[in-house]
């Protein structure tokens, strides 16, 4: 399943809003021109395939758009057809306004779609599974998915298609800009069955 707009599951952050005074009004009036066709003018997308961005660290929105685009001679992190083509017209401080007003908007949660895969995918959330040496998700999402600003982006209540879509890009490697590897090797560690169970645990956290 390849994805080709912004992704939510990287870690570490690189670089920050402190650069440039982020403005909210201006990203505003970049999001409803740009961004609003796939990701609505507020950053709740209605579409599974294309990310909520309403209620995302600023921090981490700004790295991902960084990411698509490239930095300098630095190619990009990141492939995608359409957001690598969309991001090249804008700048750094248009990404920072872009990334200030997304943040600042309020997210819509999803509902849990199959409740028979609940208990497993809460358990990998909360616990992991030491047999297979993978960690749990609070642990670097938060005990509610929400995260931690400049660290590790807002999960909880992303469409659970997205989630999916993502930590199989991850296992595949078709996604490679997380710090470490780290959700590399996580992913690596998983089942189509455990992915899709705690995607769908994930979309229906508050």
């Amino acid at each position: 399943m390849k994805l080709n707009h912004f992704l939510l599951l990287g870690v570490t952050l690189v670089g920050s809003l402190t650069a440039h005074a982020a403005d909210p009004a201006a990203g505003l009036a970049i999001a409803t021109t740009i961004c609003a066709a796939c990701h609505n003018p507020d950053g709740n997308s209605i579409l599974p395939a294309n990310p909520k961005l309403a209620g995302q660290h600023a921090a981490y929105l700004l790295k991902q758009m960084k990411n698509f685009k490239g930095v300098g001679d630095k190619p990009a992190e990141r492939a995608s057809p359409i957001m690598n083509g969309m991001i090249m017209t804008v700048d750094e401080k248009q990404m920072a306004d872009l990334a200030a007003y997304f943040a600042s908007q309020k997210q819509t949660n999803e509902q849990v779609q199959n409740k028979e895969t609940l208990a497993l995918g809460r358990k990998l959330f909360i616990s992991g599974d030491a047999t297979q040496r993978l960690p749990a998700c609070a642990g670097c999402h938060g005990p509610t998915g929400a995260g931690i600003p400049s660290q590790y982006p807002r999960i909880a209540g992303q469409f659970s298609e997205y989630l999916e879509g993502q930590l199989k890009a991850f296992r595949s490697g078709e996604r490679a800009n997380d710090p470490n590897k780290m959700m590399r090797m996580i992913a690596h560690r998983m089942t189509d069955a455990e992915i899709k169970a705690v995607s769908d645990y994930i979309a229906g956290m508050k």
